[in-house]
């Protein structure tokens, strides 16, 4: 076998391999005969068949399956010779497959790129300093009594807060446009559902009345024909409600699952998650600057072939099917967050294998524990990680990449920055690594 390769990008490769004429000859000859033997064709009893007959008859589609396992079974062969580790599928084409040629063919693929991680040490981490306060607990509180408010209709005029119940139609020079037009709308003043203006001129309006109002599509509203245009609204208001919120007490603790110690205990549970949630938010908000600090020091070439494959699966974890209209929009805007990860992905792999880190299994049990905390039986849960080697493999990555950034810290300068659990929560929701 002689194998040749050719740099074609920078990290494609061209490897051209030639297999001798009689090893592939050979075997199409040998499966010729075995098929003489079973072979039934008018005119001839089973196993009779003359070989020049045979060799007419199935010749063609036999050398094809032949030269198509012969290509398979040595193109690792070759790509073990070379040293060469395609990132993908290479794509096979035979070059010459007739009878007593060497049978050659080209293997066209992408390969890892080659790279010696940069070194960290000095690189400069913020390390958020906070702590879940008094106050922090009683605010999240009077958020659960929200989340459980009712609401209750009143006679009087609407105000922020308040929620409204209405019909509206909307025109743009007079014309109705899609979406532009729903009733029985519940609507509540100050949420921002709505475009911007919308909500505001609903205030001071009475259950009963209808009102035209004008609003400016933003320029970046996301349905372009709509963008940047002035429309009007025609909106009747069926209701106005104003909500009621439980009180702290006995039974509202008990809709949370604290049959005893009331307020008090409902209190401990609080603090407890949101503790659980801080320490979560810290080492999230490390584990991006860390991110952030090794792409912008190893800014290597990745293989288009491992980003195609992550914007795929980013697609269909999205619901994005390959023949629906949205597919090519989609692909380009998840083109950049997908090449993120690939790269991400290579330099911490080849951290990983430089520094022969491996998993510790005591992280990964409390990893395993931590997840099972926020649900109503954590033992079930535990044991479900334990038993499920999919899902416990899952948690296994996240553990050897909790190590990659203890590695890092440990070369890094880390620098105490004050801060609060708001501001730590709000970010956490606003970035994606």
């Amino acid at each position: 076998m002689q194998v040749s390769v050719e740099t074609t990008g920078a990290l494609e490769r061209r490897m051209t391999v030639q297999i001798p004429a009689e090893r592939v000859d050979q075997e199409v000859e040998n499966r010729l005969k075995r098929l003489a033997k079973t072979a039934r064709l008018d005119g001839f009893r089973p196993g009779k068949v003359p070989m020049r007959v045979v060799q007419r008859r199935y010749g063609p589609q036999v050398r094809a399956e032949v030269v198509s396992e012969v290509m398979r079974s040595t193109l690792q062969e070759a790509l073990t010779e070379q040293q060469l580790r395609p990132a993908g599928g290479p794509s096979l084409e035979p070059r010459t497959v007739e009878p007593g040629e060497a049978l050659e063919y080209t293997a066209t693929f992408e390969v890892y790129p080659e790279f010696e991680p940069a070194a960290l040490d000095g690189v400069k981490i913020d390390k958020p300093v906070a702590a879940v306060t008094d106050q922090d607990v009683e605010d999240m509180l009077e958020n659960l009594r929200t989340q459980r408010r009712t609401w209750e209709a009143v006679e009087r005029e609407a105000q922020t807060g308040d929620r409204l119940m209405i019909d509206f139609e909307g025109t743009i020079g007079g014309e109705p446009f899609s979406g532009g037009k729903a009733s029985n709308v519940p609507l509540e003043l100050g949420s921002g559902a709505m475009i911007p203006g919308f909500e505001d001129q609903l205030t001071g309006v009475k259950p009963g009345e209808q009102r035209t109002i004008e609003v400016t599509f933003p320029d970046d509203y996301n349905v372009a024909e709509l963008a940047g245009k002035t429309a009007q609204f025609d909106i009747r208001v069926h209701s106005v409600s104003e909500s009621k919120l439980p009180a702290l007490d006995e039974e509202f603790a008990r809709a949370f699952g604290i049959d005893e110690g009331g307020v008090d205990k409902l209190r401990e549970e609080v603090r407890r998650n949101m503790e659980r949630e801080l320490e979560q938010a810290v080492r999230q908000n490390l584990k991006e600057q860390v991110f952030d600090a090794i792409l912008e020091k190893n800014d290597i070439e990745v293989p288009q072939t491992l980003v195609d494959d992550e914007v795929h699966r980013m697609m269909e974890q999205a619901g994005v099917e390959t023949d629906d209209t949205a597919h090519g929009e989609a692909h380009a805007q998840l083109e950049a967050p997908a090449l993120r990860r690939v790269k991400l992905g290579l330099v911490l792999g080849e951290i990983v294998r430089r520094n022969e880190l491996r998993t510790d299994p005591e992280r990964v049990r409390k990893l395993i524990e931590s997840i099972a905390a926020s649900y109503e039986n954590p033992d079930e849960v535990v044991k479900w990680y334990q038993q499920n080697a999919e899902m416990r493999s899952g948690v296994e990555a996240m553990a050897l990449e909790e190590q990659v950034l203890d590695w890092v810290m440990e070369h890094a300068e880390l620098q105490d920055k004050p801060s609060d659990f708001k501001e730590l929560m709000n970010s956490r929701k606003t970035t994606n690594v």
